[in-house]
Formats: C-alpha cells, structure tokens, sequence
C-alpha cells in the first residue's frame, strides 16, 4: 500500500550478506544460517550474535529512516530488545510469536520444562512482551497460555500463519510418472514425527509398491532419519530432498499426491500450528495429520485425514485409505479448497494492516477473537 518495508534478516545461503530489494522491499542480510545445533549453548550463542548485530544494524537504519513502527518475529522472543533504540525514538513495537520459546526450547534439546534455565526463558518470554506495544501469537491455543503467563489480553492478538494466495495460488502438476508421492515440507525435528513417517511407508509400500516419501528441509536429525531409512531398506524410497526457497515450494506441493504432517501430540507439536496443511489444501493436495490438540482445534475429519498420533500403524492405515479411495481424496481436496478460501492472508491482510494502523496512530486495539478463526 505503499509504506517503506526493511527486513533484517539471517540467510540460509540462498542469498548473499548484504542488501537486496524483493519485490519493494530492502532486504539486509546480516548473518549466516546453518541448521546444526545440536548444543543448546551453540543455539543460543547464534541467537545472541543475531541480537547484538541486528541491534546495531537497526540502530543505524532508524537514524536514516525513523521507522514508525517495528514488527520483530521470534524465536527468539528476547529479539525484541534488538528494537531498544527505535523504541527510545519513539518506534512501536510488534512482538510475533511464532513459537513459544521456554517449550521450543524444551522439544528441540530433549529438556524437561521444569528446568532451570526453561523456568529462566519463562522470565525472559515475560519481559520480552512487556517491553513490546503489542504481542501477536500465532494460534489460539498459545494465546490463551500466553495471557495465562505473560501478557494482557488487551496487548494481544491472534494471527495464524494464514496462506498467502499471491504464491499459493493452483499451480500445473508437472508430474507425468506413475509413483505415488507422499510428501513433507519443513524442519526435521523429532517433535515432527518423520520416524513414524518413515516406519508408516514401510508398511504402505507392501500394498502401494509405487509409494515414495519426499522430505523437504533439513534439520538436526536427518542422520537419524538417513539411519532409519536404511534400516528398513528403504533407501529407494525415502528421498530427502533438501530445501527449495519459499517461492518455488508451491510448485513442488502441487507435483505431490499425498500431504502428510506427523507431528507427535506428546510433544511441542501438540499445540504448534503447521502452516503447511493450508499450503497442501491450496494445491489440491490431500491431507494425512496426527490427532494432536492444534490440529484437532481448527480442523476435522471432513477437511483432513487424522491418525492416532505416534502410531505409525494407525498412520499407514490412514494414508491407505486416502491412496485407496478416490472419493475420499476428492473430498478432502474439495473441503481444503473451502477452507483456503475463507482463511486465506487475501481475507485476514487487513486486520493486521488495522493494527499496525491503531499502534501508530494510537487508536484503540480491539481484543483478539476466539475459535471464530475456524
């Protein structure tokens, strides 16, 4: 709408350090990323350099611009202080959670919450909104956890990672072979369940000798996953395909005739959204997804295809019956498409635009909805 947009940001590789313009806005890359942490005090030495140089870079920015208004994205939540000096200048800040840091923290090295230093990134999620104008969550489940713990209602807001149409709009299939591709997109965590995934294909592939599992992304148990594979010798079968840039993913999704997301429900996935259902659905691709309390909260059977979560039994079950059933599929995708429709960013751009507004302008901020987002 023409407002002037920076981003700071890490890369991946797929870009250079330094600053470039993505359609209208000036991108700054700062700072290299490589998936392999292992060592929690690695991570959190990487977070820390990304505070302190983003700090001084936004510094310098903001005596140029003077920005109105900056929208920091977690993890990590503490990013935010990064803002201080434009805060001082008078800046608003938007503080987006997109995963809550303390159980992030806790799925991804293996520790327990009541932890030491989980109870200490408790403190830190807490000071970290109080220093924010306003906090947006991600889904409605952490929302209410968040205002339980952290923040106000009225300093708050749900926005789920709605599905941008400008890039998943229905791309081509490509396809013209005759295997049947199961497909997940995403980090490679053990809160994701892709063992499961693995151990379900085993299985399919007894009655869909054709099947294949493409896994898109990478992350810090890929040799385990590599490991599994071979395990069960199914090295021609499981591919992992490594990561493909945001703006090439949907063309990729709509070549796949399966989605699957197995997250675990004991876990941190039990309550994180996966963005990546909406983006199948967007595609025309049918879903397979755990019963976990998220999913299970915006979803239900006439839209996805759920499985007891953590039973690759049930998984393989599951898929079955979808990869059996053309009627099954054709409702589902039929049912993803209503659903894209009504939650699409095209239909949610403008509240946000009305926060951003309200901040700046210091107009009143109306509460978040409740499930109404369903």
């Amino acid at each position: 709408r023409g407002d002037q947009v920076d981003v700071i940001a890490i890369t991946d590789g797929s870009h250079p350090l330094g600053t470039t313009v993505i359609n209208g806005v000036t991108v700054h890359h700062i700072q290299q990323r490589t998936r392999d942490e292992r060592s929690k005090w690695t991570y959190a030495g990487r977070l820390l350099r990304f505070l302190v140089v983003s700090s001084i870079y936004m510094a310098r920015l903001h005596r140029r611009h003077r920005f109105d208004l900056i929208h920091v994205h977690n993890v990590p939540d503490f990013l935010v202080f990064a803002a201080w000096v434009p805060k001082l200048m008078g800046a608003k800040i938007i503080l987006d959670i997109h995963d809550i840091v303390p159980e992030f923290f806790a799925s991804k090295f293996s520790t327990k919450t009541r932890n030491w230093y989980v109870q200490l990134l408790k403190s830190v999620e807490k000071a970290s909104m109080a220093f924010a104008d306003h906090v947006i969550v991600s889904n409605h489940l952490w929302h209410e956890k968040l205002i339980a713990r952290s923040v106000s209602r009225g300093r708050s807001s749900v926005f789920i990672n709605h599905v941008d149409l400008a890039q998943f709009y229905r791309h081509p299939r490509t396809r013209a072979d005759d295997k049947f591709i199961i497909m997940f997109p995403g980090g490679f965590q053990w809160h994701q369940g892709l063992d499961i995934a693995i151990e379900a294909l085993a299985r399919v592939k007894l009655e869909v000798p054709n099947a294949e599992l493409h896994l898109y992304g990478g992350g810090n148990i890929q040799g385990d996953l590599a490991r599994l594979t071979k395990q069960l010798g199914l090295n021609d079968s499981v591919k992992f395909c490594g990561s493909v840039p945001h703006d090439k993913i949907a063309g990729v999704i709509a070549n796949a005739d399966l989605g699957i997301v197995p997250k675990r429900s004991d876990s941190f996935g039990n309550e994180a959204y996966s963005t990546k259902i909406m983006e199948f659905m967007s595609q025309g691709v049918p879903m397979v997804v755990s019963r976990t309390k998220i999913d299970l909260f915006y979803f239900d059977d006439s839209v996805v295809k759920f499985f007891e979560s953590g039973n690759a039994e049930a998984m393989a079950d599951a898929m079955l019956q979808v990869i059996k059933s053309p009627a099954l599929r054709d409702a589902l995708i039929a049912k993803g498409f209503e659903y894209v429709a009504r939650h699409s960013w095209d239909h949610k751009r403008n509240e946000y635009l009305d926060l951003v507004d309200s901040l700046v302008t210091g107009s009143v901020i109306e509460p978040s909805p409740g499930k109404g987002e369903n």
